[in-house]
């Protein structure tokens, strides 16, 4: 049982509340932020492609590497002072990332705010368990999540209106603002707890794992450009099958190890697993790639685009409540393979939006919402209800680690793919020639060192690339549904004992 140093006021826990949720609403803000503000980075430092691809990724690498790790540190360590910590180190990084002046130092913050995020992640979702009981955990766990919504939602948006209004390095002080508040205020109420039966870190466990993410990931972003067969790519990838093999290793060996890989021999909690990854293809990867698409390669500006990208994120503060409430007579299983085929339509309907028809991109991006809405709010609840209840925080842990680290991966994968398909639109419509780092500028949305190309040329390019993608994309979508199927969707028992993604601990990158 958990250890507090004190009693927690009445009205003191709501303050705490609210330190957590805007720590929370932090974090998704700088998942999106940074993706609707890649296009003016790269016009700003002349970046080459692979570095504005970690602008992104190099937050999502270290968020996802070393959430369960930060979930240990704060049982043996204190609550309160790795939330405290990481929030502080997340706001002097924003400071910093605000006054940066190359990309190199940039991606290098990006890594270590994402180091930060992690830390009051795990921490701060475990001390919100520590203030409340019964029915108010669930709804103070509940308004957690709509917080991490609202941040997805709203947060192209908020960072379109930032950059217009005073350029892309606000998106950065406005995150350091929001972690400064919410910094004073657990400062000042927040108890501190730990849980005296934590064992020690599991570090060579972290460093395998960690390695095994940063080699894999690395190679998979610069193999376009270094080519995929060449020694580098080829060592790293070689790197990150050791690391993968030492990991499991380890895990095998290790007293208390930091996953506990006898779960993968439930078949129920192995297809719980399939549902982040299937959000990742149909739904996080839009929201770093459109804006790409939008800004960079059609020209709008970015508060237009944060006001398209609505359509997208909205349905996110529904249906995961309906989803919820409608497994009351149908699995989560069933429920969750209708929603990805649901995202799959819509990923159909994107494949065939024209450049300029917003309409059309609009409602596709509507039905993927709504359709990724589905797992979405049920995938939480399934991680720990399809294992025995005694790993259940262990069970979490694997589910948010897959979930973040998965995000990262799929779009490193889903960049290098669309990089490889625009080049090979573009060697159709061009003459010969080797258009690997122009391809790349295009995927990534700057075009501010293309001269001399017909714009309709490259834009013809794009949007055969991005029909391609969009196939593979439905691909992994139809599989994930199958997956959901027939791994989670016959015991309809499982299904009723759900409670709402918003009512758990989450996250997210995104909420990323």
């Amino acid at each position: 049982m958990d250890r507090a140093t004190d009693h927690t006021p009445h009205t003191d826990r709501y303050y705490v509340l609210i330190a957590i949720c805007l720590a929370a609403l932090v974090l998704p803000l700088s998942f999106t932020g940074g993706a609707v503000a890649t296009p003016a980075i790269g016009k700003a430092f002349d970046a080459d492609p692979a570095a504005l691809t970690w602008i992104t990724n190099a937050f999502m690498l270290s968020f996802g590497s070393l959430l369960m790790a930060a979930g240990s540190l704060s049982d043996l360590y204190g609550r309160k002072r790795l939330f405290t910590l990481g929030l502080a180190l997340f706001g002097f990084v924003s400071i910093l990332l605000a006054n940066v002046s190359n990309i190199v130092w940039l991606d290098a913050l990006r890594a270590v705010q994402g180091v930060a995020a992690a830390a009051a992640l795990a921490s701060g979702s475990a001390a919100l368990a520590q203030e409340f009981e019964g029915l108010a955990r669930t709804r103070a766990f509940s308004l957690l999540g709509t917080t991490f919504g609202l941040g997805l939602a709203f947060g192209p948006m908020l960072s379109g209106l930032l950059i217009e209004q005073f350029g892309w390095r606000s998106i950065f002080v406005s995150s350091a603002i929001l972690a400064a508040i919410s910094l004073l205020a657990a400062l000042a109420r927040m108890r501190e707890s730990r849980n005296p039966a934590a064992h020690e870190l599991d570090l060579p466990g972290v460093l395998g794992f960690s390695s095994m993410l940063a080699l894999s990931t690395t190679a998979i972003i610069l193999g376009p450009q270094a080519g995929w067969r060449s020694p580098l790519i080829l060592g790293l990838f070689g790197g990150a099958a050791l690391s993968l093999l030492a990991f499991v290793m380890i895990e095998l060996r290790a007293r208390q190890p930091m996953l506990a890989l006898g779960l993968l021999k439930y078949p129920r909690f192995v297809g719980v697993q399939m549902l982040p990854i299937g959000t990742c293809y149909c739904y996080i990867v839009l929201v770093v790639l459109l804006p790409f698409r939008l800004i960079g390669v059609e020209g709008i500006a970015p508060l237009r685009c944060g006001l398209i990208l609505l359509a997208l994120s909205a349905p996110m503060l529904v249906v995961p409540l309906l989803a919820a409430w409608l497994t009351r007579w149908v699995s989560a299983g069933m429920l969750s393979a209708a929603g990805f085929l649901t995202a799959a339509a819509g990923l159909c309907m994107l494949a065939n939006t024209a450049i300029g028809d917003h309409q059309q991109l609009v409602l596709a991006m509507l039905v993927i919402g709504i359709g990724t809405g589905f797992p979405w709010g049920l995938m939480d609840g399934l991680a720990v209800s399809v294992i025995p209840k005694e790993q259940a925080g262990m069970a979490a842990g694997i589910f948010n680690t897959t979930r973040v680290a998965g995000e990262g991966v799929a779009l490193a994968i889903t960049i290098a793919l669309l990089s490889a398909l625009v080049g090979n639109g573009l060697g159709r419509v061009l003459p010969a020639g080797n258009y690997r780092e122009l391809a790349q500028r295009l995927v990534m949305g700057d075009l501010s060192q293309v001269q001399g190309i017909d714009p309709l040329l490259l834009k013809t390019a794009y949007v055969e690339g991005f029909s391609a993608l969009m196939v593979v994309l439905i691909g992994f979508t139809v599989l994930s549904a199958g997956a959901a199927f027939f791994l989670l969707g016959r015991d309809n028992e499982a299904g009723r004992a759900n409670t709402p993604r918003n009512s758990l601990p989450a996250s997210d990158s995104a909420r990323g």
